[in-house]
């Protein structure tokens, strides 16, 4: 492949506004692939500036980099997202943060009374845990992560 239609690590990180080792990173989990030159230099197409666009919004939205990659193997040939790519990816995404979202709103409308959960007010807190229950489950604030948590 020429030069011409490769970018190197440096143009792409300035490009994307994001550090170099940010774009190793994203090779090394498998977001992003490079190639190396006869110089031993990454070289990039020019479309990976879709590609990490797409896995930057996604961060963006609190998508982990896990399910960015497991959604964007989905696509033939590891290929850049098209605008119906992208539809697909965000409908994936969609439930997930619908259910992000009720959780959120449900801790918000809780916090007057709630102290993290630890629990230290077992007397008022609306997730109340009588005997410790929960602890034969899990550690930590498992109700504030609990599935139940968002309904």
């Amino acid at each position: 492949m020429s030069n011409e239609a490769t970018w190197s690590v440096g143009r792409v990180a300035k490009r994307c506004g994001i550090k170099v080792s940010t774009l190793h990173f994203y090779e090394q989990k498998g977001l992003i692939r490079s190639w190396r030159n006869q110089g031993n230099q990454r070289r990039y197409k020019p479309d990976v500036l879709r590609r990490i666009s797409v896995i930057k919004a996604a961060q963006k939205l609190g998508i982990t980099l896990e399910k960015i990659k497991d959604t964007l193997a989905d696509l033939p040939d590891n290929r850049t997202p098209t605008v119906e790519d992208w539809e697909r990816l965000s409908t994936r995404w969609h439930k997930m943060l619908n259910n992000r979202i009720a959780r959120l709103a449900k801790l918000r409308d809780s916090l007057g009374s709630c102290i993290g959960c630890g629990c230290l007010s077992l007397s008022k807190c609306p997730l109340y845990n009588p005997n410790d229950e929960v602890a034969e489950h899990d550690i930590g604030p498992v109700l504030l992560n609990s599935k139940s948590s968002a309904t």
